[in-house]
């Protein structure tokens, strides 16, 4: 059993294993204890660590005869998916989203793999709306935690969009650039509220200043910290560093005496908030400044996030949320619910046995509904066959639009290799020409050649690439090789293809008939936090359900059914590929060895 993360108090309500007590510790091992006590003589080797480091490779895999998937996202369970393709060993994947969940089988040469169909894209926002014009509270989560916390707390190297503010160069750039600098001899307090007053007041006003952009909206009104804190910086109730001196446990809200997350604060109530929770970051956490990004679980940053996000809000007259539902959008949350999770986990073990045995007739994608459709609230699918045109089982090329005269070769592997592509320790070439390289074993002169090679554009480097040409990427730990035929393109959308790039190729299989009059959405079932906050990696989970009896074909799922499982089916038999967002924030992966009455090699190959 393999698994990163330490038990948290939001864990405790979604499953039956862990306690209060158990708060802090490793989920891999207290689950182990767990079970043991109730089975005692099986044998569970736990491993707190994350699935992708270097000695979980081909050959770790191959020891097992499945593989069960309880993780929170795409990165991770592609790696794993790939993992099991190239080691042969039969996936079990599984996910869940409220009331919602599925299970599916993944075996090579027989079913598809998980990445047979493509993932919806990540969900995101043209930077002018964000930066601009927000219209909507996840606009202003947005802005408050990949723009304001990243420039505050972050990497102070990487472009931020806080930098550019209007068009009239003779203020605003350089303003911006100062404002976030702390001045010689200024108390945090004052350097607190200076940001406030920037962020909130001074670049409100900068964007007021072009009438254009209000013609047909509404203005927003500037917000000044001597207009909401008549007060000075409101006094503490609490204890300035919250419940505990463990700085992930530092609470503005503790500090404050606030206590209920589920309160909407009022503007003042966030002004305080944001200038403590500033504070608190700088008193107690400054030593971790440069490194720092938003994690749902950093009780500060949320904090943080929620009442800039507020703030902003009330500027653009945007209704103000409470942090229980900040935390939500912000992390992409749709709340567990510990009995899905259960009858997932059964449908796991059903799915893995059948594997173990070799029952490969009796395979099920099995999805688990929100409501009842024909008395039934678990939906039984024969497995599809691999698809053909997948890069990663059938092998299938890939095409890729780009400026190969102003493109690095760093746009490529950052952008297309490892953000698209999902490749964590990539090998580029083309034709003969090793072009790109990562590894530990590398001797200073190769290092320093690739480095320069980063910087070039495709069409000077050593071996150029241009339009027509081929690259051959490939990922040693994954055993991962894909083609890709370049094709030079002069312009890009901004707003559509914001990365000056297009990778295409990767499609549905040519057995999927879409019904171009039938609308299948969610159903209602996912709440709107989930669909529509941007992630940086797109956190889909799949869970199923038991097959009932009767075998059941797609085209047998009533229209009711098949619109309340997440658009995974069309009613008429069609599959639709809207995949379920991930509810369950778990990352669990979990390794069986053959009962010892099944020869392995009976495993499907």
């Amino acid at each position: 059993m393999i698994d990163m993360d330490t038990i948290e108090v939001s864990n405790l309500n979604r499953q039956f294993l862990f306690r209060q007590s158990h708060v802090g510790q490793s989920k891999a091992k207290v689950a182990r204890e767990a079970v043991l006590k109730f089975r005692p003589h099986i044998k569970i080797t736990p491993y707190h660590a994350n699935v992708k480091d270097p000695d979980f490779n081909v050959d770790f895999f191959k020891q097992f005869n499945v593989v069960l998937n309880g993780l929170d996202n795409l990165d991770a369970r592609r790696h794993v998916n790939r993992l099991c393709l190239a080691a042969e060993v039969p996936l079990v994947e599984s996910g869940t989203t409220g009331f919602l969940g599925q299970v599916t089988v993944h075996v090579k040469g027989r079913t598809e793999c998980y990445e047979c169909q493509p993932k919806p894209a990540p969900k995101t926002y043209p930077v002018c709306t964000i930066t601009s014009t927000p219209s909507k509270f996840v606009h202003c989560i947005v802005w408050a935690k990949d723009l304001l916390f990243a420039k505050l707390f972050g990497d102070k190297n990487q472009e931020n969009d806080l930098n550019v503010h209007s068009t009239d160069a003779a203020s605003s750039s350089e303003q911006a650039e100062d404002a976030f600098e702390r001045r010689k001899d200024e108390d945090i307090e004052q350097y607190g509220r200076r940001i406030y007053d920037h962020v909130f007041g001074y670049n409100i006003e900068v964007a007021l200043s072009n009438e254009e952009t209000w013609k047909n909206r509404n203005r927003p009104r500037p917000v000044y910290s001597r207009d909401v804190m008549l007060n000075g910086l409101a006094q503490q109730n609490g204890n300035i560093f919250g419940a505990t001196d463990d700085p992930s446990s530092v609470s503005a809200m503790a500090s404050l005496g606030m206590k209920n997350p589920q309160d909407i604060w009022s503007l003042m109530e966030n002004s305080r908030i944001f200038l403590e929770a500033f504070k608190l970051f700088f008193v107690k956490r400054e030593k971790e400044f440069g490194n720092l990004t938003f994690d749902k679980d950093d009780q500060l940053a949320v904090e943080f996030v929620t009442a800039a996000a507020n703030i902003r809000a009330s500027s653009f007259g945007i209704p103000l949320h409470s942090l229980f539902e900040a935390k939500g959008i912000a992390g992409n949350i749709v709340h567990a619910v510990a009995t899905t999770n259960a009858i997932i986990a059964g449908l796991i073990v059903i799915e893995a046995i059948k594997v173990l045995q070799n029952d490969t007739n009796n395979y099920r994608m099995t999805y688990c509904l929100e409501h009842p459709t024909r008395k039934m609230l678990l939906m039984p699918v024969e497995p599809f066959e691999p698809n053909k045109s997948c890069y990663v089982c059938s092998e299938t090329p890939l095409t890729l639009e780009i400026n190969t005269h102003r493109a690095k070769l760093r746009d490529f592997a950052e952008k297309i290799v490892k953000a698209k592509l999902g490749m964590y320790f990539p090998l580029i070439m083309h034709g003969s020409a090793l072009l790109y390289e990562v590894g530990d074993d590398l001797d200073e002169d190769m290092v320093a050649n690739y480095a320069a090679n980063l910087e070039k554009v495709l069409c000077e480097l050593p071996s150029p690439i241009t339009s027509g040409t081929t690259i051959t990427v490939e990922d040693l730990k994954q055993e991962l090789t894909c083609n890709i035929n370049i094709k030079h393109r002069e312009e890009f959308d901004e707003e559509k293809e914001p990365d000056g790039m297009l990778l295409s190729g990767w499609t549905q299989s040519s057995s999927v008939e879409k019904d171009d009059n039938k609308s299948i959405d969610n159903g209602g079932s996912t709440s709107n936090a989930s669909q529509t906050v941007p992630v940086d990696s797109e956190k889909n989970d799949e869970m199923g359900s038991v097959s009932s009896g009767k075998k059941r074909k797609l085209s047998e799922v009533p229209d009711a059914a098949a619109q309340d499982f997440s658009s995974v089916a069309d009613s008429d038999g069609s599959r639709n590929h809207k995949k379920l967002e991930l509810v369950d924030d778990d990352d669990d992966l979990l390794m069986l060895d053959a009962d010892p009455g099944i020869n392995k090699k009976k495993r499907l190959q």
